[in-house]
């Protein structure tokens, strides 16, 4: 029986240790003073950073409105943990309406967030006034917004796009391109009547700001070469959502020569071993394109050498590469498969594309402290729309997030916790049976699969995008700005007044050669002033 005591002690000490298992504790009204008196503690220390921002990271969770960060959350942490940003001092949130619509796309609100302006949806780094397919009205150069990059880069700071999704998809091209359609990602996306317009592709490559970008991390090989290697892994991605380039351009290949006749220290990591190799010290520029298309799942990679790099990985090697710029840097980071996951209906895969953001968020906070530049660094997480996944049906709490909720009073029949509005076909489970509408009974699947679609309500081509607020967490060098509800549009507002670029730039002093030559003349027409006056009035005696 003593051999055994200290076994139960360690078991109950790593009970009462964990967050997952806090629902096994009574939680009395102590526990919940003492949480609030010590949070207010924090914030009553908080303190606003007004300096210069020398450096600015954006991180956005394409799709992941607030019930994905409530369902990733409870999902990684359990009901009392915390996504790593939800630790940030600062929380606003915006409106992701577009000029058009109600609900948004990728497009439109990257637009927003990267330009400051409001534009119609499918279209990018373009003004309202250009509508959907305008190629003639998106090459006009005053029709074309100006983005945070090219602010940026005029500047004289690095820039750079980390994402998990093809580098000339809806989010990172709002960073670049100007386009009145997103799809247009390469030339054989591109419309008889848009022979004018250039595929977002090849402006990335050949034109400002993302020619000059000093990082570029992805996927989509397909829309940047023409016969692009392909391996059982990775293979030649077709559909009516993706594109392959056939017009002979290698785009990669253009980069590299540019490089070359530059005469600057590049990179061309093609996996995640020469990622994880390559020497960011003697880095200045990285075009790391490691698949044909987007990212596959976290979950599904099987993380060798020959594999795709981790969000982490890539955010960090490009944050380390950036800052050997002594001016500072802008970079945005996408963790673009949260996205894909609600449109394919499956949740879990969202979460856990959710976690890896809060992974490469967590480490890029240490990887700042280390760096000595967190002081400096205004760090922003936020979303560019949501989705419209529900949480519902009070369930227990430490409850499996993706499991079953309870039993309809109605049909007498289960259902999940997680559930969509408008889905595509999979994730319909309503049929009917002799005049009477029936359900699919989700406790005789298995729901926490990676592959199970969750239920929806109304049946469409896909899941749909949700138009509610998003959230936007920021800390660092004016990250108390965030403080109430905003436009989407505020983000860029708040990062170039932070950097002090665009508009905020501050006017050049005088130089100290010119004070004191302008103060010499000054004092010396005052002399002459005062002489002739003297010599008036002697005159006059």
């Amino acid at each position: 029986m003593k051999e055994e005591c200290p076994k139960m002690f360690a078991l109950l000490f790593l009970l009462l240790a964990s967050p997952g298992l806090l629902a096994l504790q009574v939680l009395d009204q102590h526990y919940w003073m003492k949480v609030s008196a010590e949070d207010l503690r924090e914030s009553l220390n908080v303190k606003p950073n007004k300096r210069i921002a020398k450096n600015v990271i954006l991180f956005v969770g394409d799709g992941m409105g607030p019930n994905t960060a409530t369902a990733a959350r409870i999902y990684k942490e359990h009901e009392y943990g915390y996504l790593s940003w939800e630790r940030f001092d600062h929380v606003g949130a915006v409106k992701t309406y577009s000029n058009d619509r109600q609900v948004p796309d990728s497009a439109c609100s990257g637009t927003a967030m990267f330009a400051g302006v409001k534009t119609n949806i499918h279209t990018l780094g373009v003004h309202s006034t250009v509508k959907r397919f305008d190629c003639d009205g998106s090459a006009v150069k005053e029709n074309q917004v100006v983005t945070l990059a090219k602010l940026a880069q005029d500047a004289g700071k690095a820039t750079g796009i980390v994402t998990t999704a093809r580098v000339t998809h809806a989010t990172p091209a709002a960073m670049y391109a100007h386009s009145s359609f997103r799809d247009w990602e390469c030339d054989t996306r591109m419309p008889y009547y848009a022979s004018k317009c250039k595929d977002i592709a090849r402006q990335m490559i050949e034109d400002e700001p993302g020619k000059n970008f000093n990082v570029i991390m992805g996927g989509g090989r397909q829309q940047l070469m023409t016969d692009p290697p392909a391996t059982a892994e990775d293979p030649i991605a077709e559909g009516a959502t993706t594109c392959k380039r056939l017009d002979g351009l290698n785009l990669i290949a253009e980069w590299a020569r540019r490089m070359e006749n530059k005469k600057v220290k590049f990179a061309l990591p093609k996996n995640r071993k020469e990622l994880l190799d390559m020497d960011t010290s003697k880095t200045d520029y990285v075009l790391g394109i490691f698949c044909n298309d987007h990212f596959p799942y976290f979950h599904a990679v099987n993380h060798s050498d020959t594999s795709v790099p981790t969000l982490e990985e890539m955010t960090t090697k490009a944050i380390k590469v950036l800052n050997n710029n002594k001016n500072g840097f802008f970079l945005m980071v996408e963790s673009g498969l949260i996205d894909q996951g609600h449109h394919n209906g499956k949740a879990r895969i969202a979460l856990s594309e959710t976690v890896q953001l809060s992974i490469a968020v967590n480490s890029t906070m240490k990887l700042l402290e280390a760096a000595g530049i967190k002081e400096e660094t205004l760090v922003i997480v936020t979303s560019d729309h949501s989705h419209t996944l529900t949480i519902s049906g009070y369930p227990d709490i430490g409850s499996n997030i993706l499991g079953i909720a309870g039993k309809s009073l109605v049909d007498k029949t289960p259902y999940t916790i997680l559930n969509y509005a408008v889905v595509g076909r999979h994730n319909f489970k309503m049929k009917a049976v002799n005049g009477t509408v029936v359900r699919e009974d989700p406790s005789k699947v298995d729901t926490t699969s990676y592959d199970y679609r969750a239920a929806g309500v109304v049946p469409d081509a896909t899941n749909f995008h949700g138009g509610s607020d998003v959230f936007v967490y920021a800390t660092g060098p004016n990250a108390y700005l965030f403080h109430r509800m905003h436009e989407q549009t505020y983000v860029a507002e708040v990062i170039k007044y932070a950097l002090r670029i665009g508009n905020y730039t501050p006017k050049p002093l005088l130089a100290k050669s010119q004070r004191s030559g302008s103060s010499s003349l000054i004092s010396s027409v005052i002399m002459i002033i005062m002489a002739q006056l003297l010599f008036r009035l002697k005159n006059l005696m």
